[in-house]
C-alpha cells in the first residue's frame, strides 16, 4: 500500500512564513506645538515685524519747575520663515504587481510623511530652548535663566525646580500653567531621588514609590507648581555649553553631553514662542509614466521662533543614568 509520511514532505513545507500586516514603530507624544503662539495674519512675504513698547518713568516733581518729559522706550520683534521642508516616497509599478504589501506600503506614505514633518517642526521648537547667549546664564532682572542641575555631577535636583520658579518670577511671568519639558533621564533621576521617596517627609510624594513619578508622558505630581511633561525631544547641548555656570560651584561638566530642559508659563497671554504657517503640510501625487511610479510628496513652509526669553529657564542636566 502506497502512501506519504510527513518525514517525505520536506519540499512541501514553507521554510519562512510571513505575516499578513506590517508591523508599525512606536511613537512618542509631541508636546511642543501646544506652546506656540501661531501667527494668522501673515498674509505675505516671509518676515514678520511686531513692535514692543517700554515701560514709562516717574520722576520727583518740584513745585513750579518744569515736567520732565520721558521718551518710552520702543523695540521690534522680527519673525521669518525659515523653514521649506519635503518628504518624499515613491512606488514602482514593479513592485506594486510584484510585492504582497505593496497596498498597505502606499497606503503609509502619506502618514509617515505628515509624522517626520510633524516630529522636524518639534525639534525645531525644543532647540529654541537654546536661542540664547553661549556660556552665560542669560541673566534677567539679575537672575540666571539657564543653569546646570544642581544635583551630583549636574544631574537635576528638586530645587532647581525652585530657581526656575523664582526665574520665572523675577521675569514678571505670570505665576500660571507652569509646565517643565524634560528629558526622560530626568524622570528617572526623580524617581530615585531618596528624599522623595521618603512619602512620611513629604507627603505630596505619596503614591510615588508604588507608581513611579509619571504616568505615559506626564508627571504624576505637581513640582514647585509646574506641570511635567517628558520628551525624547529636549535639545542637547555641548560640552562647551555646559561650562556656563549661575555661581562658581562644582559640577561642571566634563565630555557628557547634557539635555536642556524648559521650564516656562504656558498661559496664553505669554507664550513663549511664536510660529507661523506659511504653507500647512499640503500632499502632491502624481504618476510618473517615465519612471512608471507612483510618486507621494508633502511639503511644507514655516517658521518659529523664541519671542519671550524672559519665559523660558533651561536648566542643563546630565543624561547618564
Amino acid at each position: 500500500m502506497a502512501g506519504n509520511t510527513v518525514s517525505t514532505l520536506a519540499l512541501a513545507k514553507r521554510a519562512e512564513v510571513w505575516g499578513a500586516e506590517l508591523k508599525e514603530i512606536l511613537r512618542d507624544e509631541l508636546q511642543g506645538m501646544k506652546y506656540v503662539n501661531w501667527l494668522n495674519d501673515f498674509p505675505d512675504g516671509d518676515t514678520f515685524k511686531i513692535p514692543s513698547l517700554g515701560d514709562a518713568t516717574v520722576n520727583d516733581y518740584t513745585e513750579d519747575a518744569a515736567v520732565t518729559y520721558d521718551p518710552i522706550d520702543d523695540a521690534q520683534f522680527t519673525f521669518t520663515i525659515t523653514e521649506y521642508l519635503q518628504a518624499g516616497n515613491y512606488i514602482t509599478n514593479k513592485a506594486m504587481q510584484d510585492v504582497y504589501y505593496s497596498n498597505q506600503i502606499m497606503s503609509q506614505f502619506v502618514p509617515l510623511q505628515e509624522r517626520a514633518l510633524m516630529e522636524r517642526l518639534e525639534t525645531d521648537i525644543m532647540k529654541l530652548g537654546q536661542d540664547q547667549t553661549a556660556a552665560n546664564p542669560n541673566n534677567i532682572n539679575g537672575v540666571a535663566h539657564r543653569m546646570i542641575g544642581s544635583g551630583t555631577g549636574g544631574k537635576i535636583a528638586v530645587e532647581d525646580f525652585a530657581k526656575a520658579l523664582r526665574a520665572l518670577k523675577t521675569g514678571k511671568v505670570p505665576q500660571k500653567n507652569l509646565v517643565a519639558i524634560v528629558d526622560p533621564s530626568v524622570e528617572f533621576e526623580m524617581n530615585t531621588i531618596s528624599n522623595l521617596t521618603s512619602v512620611s517627609n513629604n507627603p505630596r510624594w505619596e503614591g510615588i514609590v508604588n507608581t513611579g513619578i509619571a504616568s505615559g508622558m506626564s508627571f504624576i505630581a505637581n513640582i514647585y507648581g509646574f506641570d511635567v511633561y517628558t520628551s525624547n525631544y529636549c535639545a542637547s547641548a555641548t560640552d562647551t555649553a555646559l561650562k556656563e555656570r549661575d555661581d562658581s560651584t562644582t559640577n561642571a561638566f566634563n565630555s557628557t553631553n547634557g539635555k536642556v530642559n524648559l521650564f516656562f508659563s504656558a498661559d496664553s497671554t505669554v507664550n513663549p514662542f511664536v510660529g507661523a504657517w506659511r504653507q500647512q503640510p499640503e500632499v502632491d501625487y502624481e504618476y510618473n509614466k517615465d519612471y512608471q511610479r507612483h510618486e507621494f510628496v508633502t511639503t511644507a513652509r514655516y517658521g518659529v521662533k523664541l519671542y519671550r526669553p524672559e519665559n523660558m529657564v533651561r536648566v542643563i542636566t546630565t543624561p547618564t543614568v
